[in-house]
């Protein structure tokens, strides 16, 4: 089920696509086209649309994240693109969550992950996020460095950045389905860690509950 290669060709293929059509965001069909050539199994279909899902958060927040770095932005749309980026950062890791869930839903059948094997730290769905992260990476890198305006130099360091970062990637997709075959043998296992944001949370952030609680005799 956890098949890297075909998670960061995903992550690759709809960066490419959304920053040509932003609006497209139907996850089940991009996830349908990429299991068509691995028999096009609903489950693996399913998965591949959640994953899917994570990754379009991941580039939502990567782009409101720049919105809130342009010289031009007033300190009014500060204030906007803050509560864009907390509300779509509390998305992408409850997606996260959810990949792991879902791993553990159909490990569950089998009677895994194995309760005796060593625990990892790290989970799928912690490690496909940063997958994520570095497929938008490597596709705004690229294209630095495929940049014409740029300063001297510019185009060589970006080159020599993206080398870094595909390395990374590929050995971060080999972690990835190195846990998953250990996890498949019994001989690792993982548990779903909730992220338990406080932020977002207005009973559980002081500066928000402090400042709506009445003042006392009133």
């Amino acid at each position: 089920m956890v098949l890297q290669s075909e998670i960061v060709a995903l992550q690759d293929r709809m960066t490419e696509l959304w920053h040509e059509a932003p609006d497209a965001l139907d996850c089940h069909v991009l996830a349908s086209t990429a299991v068509e050539a691995c028999g096009g199994k609903n489950a693996q279909e399913d998965w591949l649309a959640l994953v899917a899902r994570q990754h379009r958060a991941n580039f939502d927040l990567w782009h409101v994240e720049d919105e809130a770095r342009a010289p031009e932005t007033t300190d009014a749309d500060l204030a906007e693109v803050k509560r864009r980026i907390d509300a779509t950062n509390q998305i992408r890791n409850d997606l996260m969550e959810e990949l792991d869930r879902m791993l553990l839903s159909r490990l569950e059948g089998r009677g895994l992950p194995n309760a005796l094997a060593p625990l990892h730290s790290e989970t799928p769905g912690m490690i496909i996020d940063r997958l994520s992260i570095l497929a938008l990476k490597i596709y705004h890198t690229r294209e630095e460095a495929g940049r014409n305006d740029g300063p001297a130099g510019h185009s060589a360091r970006n080159r020599q950045r993206l080398a870094i970062l595909e390395v990374q990637r590929r050995d971060l997709a080999a972690c990835l389905s190195a846990l998953w075959a250990e996890v498949e043998e019994g001989t690792r296992r993982f548990k779903l860690y909730r992220q338990l944001k406080m932020y977002n949370d207005p009973s559980l952030n002081p500066a928000v509950y402090g400042k709506s609680a009445a003042p006392e005799g009133r």
